[in-house]
């Protein structure tokens, strides 16, 4: 089995939205008309063997572009492939820590994601601070984005190195740092060969454009520390794993990588 740790099952909302726009001329996909079926994206995870994926919801500010409760109703359509990864709006942070709650004991969900460029801050701001308390009081990992943001939207809170402080402050969080960390993949190594809890995703990013850096990272002391991501429905499945065979991971480094490592962080 697969799991992808990082897809959205997208809304119009999410799909039509102005900040996307350059993602959209680099993809080159088309607009959908109306809302997407669960049943699209169970085709295309069907397609590249995909067992479950993750899919998160998306809270920024002043615009839910996908709700925690409509994630919700796309899981319970297909409970056995998708998997829910909830979001909050860390301007509120009581609010944030009661939906965190909420989207663990009321949702069923594995985790919580919110990502810097969005909020135009990075992870070590004060707001995310009682967000990562409640994680570790449901013991749930923290998602989030590292490296550049494809939206023109400032990168720099995506350094990786902003997560070494948040580990040191709260070392029993699990955290997952998405989209690898280009330009500074480096940075997203180190950071998570010295913490036990953090570990990296590489959605946005097809096998074959994996940096050299992160795929020897894989291949040793790494293998237990990388998750495959798609970033679904930016990049299909199937693409972002079509040159995976190219990369000489031996069949522990790939099962830990494309389902083993998600299993044991998400629990699922």
């Amino acid at each position: 089995m697969i799991i992808d740790a990082w897809a959205q099952h997208p809304t119009l909302r999410l799909m039509q939205d102005p900040i996307f726009d350059s993602l959209r001329r680099w993809t080159k996909g088309r607009m959908p008309e109306g809302e997407v079926p669960v049943a699209a994206t169970i085709a295309a995870m069907d397609r590249a063997g995909i067992g479950k994926s993750l899919i998160c919801a998306w809270a920024a500010p002043r615009n839910g572009m996908i709700s925690n409760d409509e994630v919700a109703a796309f899981v319970a359509q297909a409970p056995d492939r998708l998997v829910g990864v909830g979001s909050v709006d860390i301007s509120k942070p009581m609010a944030a820590m009661r939906e965190v709650r909420r989207c663990v004991q009321e949702l069923g969900f594995k985790a919580i994601r919110v990502l810097p460029w969005l909020w135009e801050v990075p992870p070590t701001d004060r707001r995310f601070y009682p967000v990562y308390a409640a994680c570790c009081e449901m013991d749930v990992p923290f998602c989030t984005q590292i490296g550049h943001t494809g939206p023109l939207m400032s990168s720099e809170v995506g350094r990786p190195i902003y997560l070494d402080q948040v580990a040191i402050d709260f070392p029993e969080l699990t955290i997952v740092g998405g989209h690898i960390g280009y330009p500074w993949t480096d940075e997203a190594i180190a950071v998570a060969t010295k913490h036990e809890r953090v570990y990296i995703d590489t959605s946005a990013y097809t096998a074959e454009r994996y940096p050299a850096a992160l795929v020897d990272y894989m291949k040793g002391h790494g293998r237990r520390k990388v998750l495959f991501g798609s970033n679904y429905p930016m990049i299909m499945p199937d693409k972002a794993l079509e040159a995976l065979d190219t990369l000489g991971l031996d069949a522990e480094a790939k099962a830990l990588f494309l389902a083993g490592n998600a299993q044991r962080v998400y629990r699922i």
